[in-house]
């Protein structure tokens, strides 16, 4: 790791957000994006033993999304997707919302790969619902870039068009160039070129223009860029401005072909291709159009690319010779691209159809939610109670888990004294300090009139420690002037054998022992 771990003038190792091991998730990453396939899947399950050694959870999940695309840059899409559902499932329990919806941007680009459609848009309809909830932030602009890219795998342009477009409009200034840039105008030069292979010519030509002008605006302030200048030759060539086009061309295929950047390469001798066609060079063409054609074997094509291949090609034949097998030959693959184009359409159509399903879902399971809050305190409510207590029958909470069952201590003194309306105010408060005290996976609810119960992942002693700190922050709130609130607590850890009506019947003892004692107290 020596080179690439490099020593600092203060620290052995450079310091990141995510800590240490973070570097070992990069490395991965960057073997896994730079095609270097085996070498990143050694790499992870390396890394991965040591990040479990030490039960860092974030390296563990940033190496697994390496370790998927490395298999999904493989051609390994089944290995990706059992990868990707692993992580789904994690983010779920971690309630990580941003990391979830990448990686069901990220199954749904598996799942259209796999021919699997209907999976497909599911997944991508549910993270553009999670996206459209969460704040704006670099993992969600990451995550954003996510769902473009499995809309453009998708062939749904306009659904990636438009997330690309929002990207550049969150960086408000339109002259400065981002790494969005390469994605989106690759983007729009499939559409363009499809759009035209269909006979929407100046759709195609609108398309294309725009492709032209964002790699126009990169390559000035990056010149020399291979894979831009791929891009842009090929959107010329289209165009018609193919003496330009063939000169990018010929200048990229080279470092493209020698830095393994295939799909790029591909477009440089389309590019070529189209223009050495346009001047009657049509032999030196049809290489071009095979050299493209024999690309495809070293790295997994982009679902666009054969279509465009088969059509230039089909062309050139036409020019070639003429004859009524060319014409035939080209005749079925111009027919095969209308059917992709029509089947591309029901996609779309799709996608707004799981939307809107999702939608329905989300707002039937929020309903669900709402009747399982208690309005007063906002916390779960007896409902809710006792579906936790049917998860720890079903063995689903896990262990260890410790329940407090808290009582506020003469709470009805306070309500006659003070009115129901003060007394709303202390529970309210309350409640707000018991889920201060929460960390996460734990879940306090109120469990009726003046007690509440609390979830905790931990054992006793982490529950002991718990309660000792609510009860004496009760003590120290002054939530009405001059009343010094307390509280009781009961408490019980789950044991082997225990059933939940078991474990809160005992927590529910403690509790009425802690009153007996004189209150103010925790019995355990």
């Amino acid at each position: 790791m020596s080179e690439w771990i490099e020593p600092h003038d203060r620290f052995p190792v450079p310091v990141t957000a995510y800590g240490p091991l973070h570097l070992l998730a990069r490395r991965a990453y960057e073997l896994a994006t730079g095609g270097h396939t085996p070498e990143a899947i050694r790499a992870a399950e390396a890394y991965l033993t040591i990040a479990e050694a030490v039960d860092d959870q974030r390296t563990i999940a940033f190496l697994q999304q390496a370790k998927m695309y490395a298999f999904l840059y493989g051609g390994r899409i089944d290995d990706a997707t059992a990868v990707g559902e692993l992580l789904l499932a994690t983010h779920r329990r971690t309630g990580n919302v941003v990391a979830e919806a990448k990686v069901l941007c990220d199954l749904a680009q598996m799942r259209v790969l796999q021919t699997r459609y209907v999976d497909g848009m599911r997944y991508l309809a549910r993270a553009g619902m999670l996206l459209d909830l969460c704040p704006r932030s670099e993992r969600h602009r990451s995550a954003m870039c996510s769902f473009a890219h499995a809309a453009a795998v998708a062939q749904m342009y306009e659904t990636a068009a438009d997330a690309y477009e929002r990207l550049t409009a969150q960086d408000g200034d339109s002259s400065r160039t981002t790494t969005f840039d390469l994605v989106y105008s690759r983007t729009l030069l499939y559409w363009g070129v499809r759009l035209d292979h269909v006979g929407r010519f100046d759709e195609a030509a609108t398309r294309l223009r725009r492709t032209a002008a964002i790699t126009r605006r990169w390559l000035d302030q990056h010149p020399g860029d291979p894979c831009m200048t791929a891009v842009q030759a090929l959107a010329l060539a289209k165009l018609g401005d193919t003496a330009v086009a063939e000169k990018l061309a010929e200048s990229a295929i080279m470092p493209l072909r020698e830095g393994e950047s295939w799909e790029f390469a591909r477009m440089a001798h389309l590019a070529l291709g189209i223009s050495r066609r346009a001047s009657g060079r049509l032999s030196e063409s049809r290489r071009e159009f095979l050299a493209a054609h024999q690309l495809c074997d070293f790295s997994a094509p982009h679902p666009d690319e054969r279509p465009i291949i088969r059509y230039e090609m089909g062309l050139t034949a036409v020019a070639l010779d003429g004859g009524q097998p060319s014409r035939d030959l080209f005749a079925a693959v111009a027919n095969q691209v209308r059917e992709l184009w029509q089947l591309r359409l029901q996609r779309v159509g799709m996608l707004r159809q799981a939307r809107q399903r999702e939608e329905v879902e989300a707002a039937r399971a929020d309903a669900e939610q709402e009747s399982r809050r208690d309005a007063l305190t906002g916390l779960g409510n007896r409902r809710r109670f006792d579906l936790l207590l049917g998860q720890v029958d079903a063995g689903e909470l896990g262990r260890p888990l410790t329940l407090l069952l808290v009582d506020l201590d003469h709470f009805k003194a306070v309500n006659d004294a003070y009115s129901h309306s003060a007394g709303d105010r202390v529970l309210r408060e309350v409640a707000t300090l018991l889920v201060s005290h929460c960390r996460p996976g734990d879940e306090a609810v109120r469990y009726a009139g003046d007690e509440f119960v609390l979830f905790l992942r931990g054992d006793a002693a982490h529950g002991r420690d718990v309660a000792e700190r609510i009860r004496q922050s009760v003590a120290r709130a002054e939530i009405l002037a001059g009343v010094r609130l307390t509280v009781s607590v009961g408490m019980a850890e789950l044991t082997d054998g225990m059933t939940a009506e078991a474990l809160f019947r005992a927590v529910d003892d403690r509790l009425y022992a802690a009153k007996w004692s004189g209150r103010n107290t925790i019995a355990a």
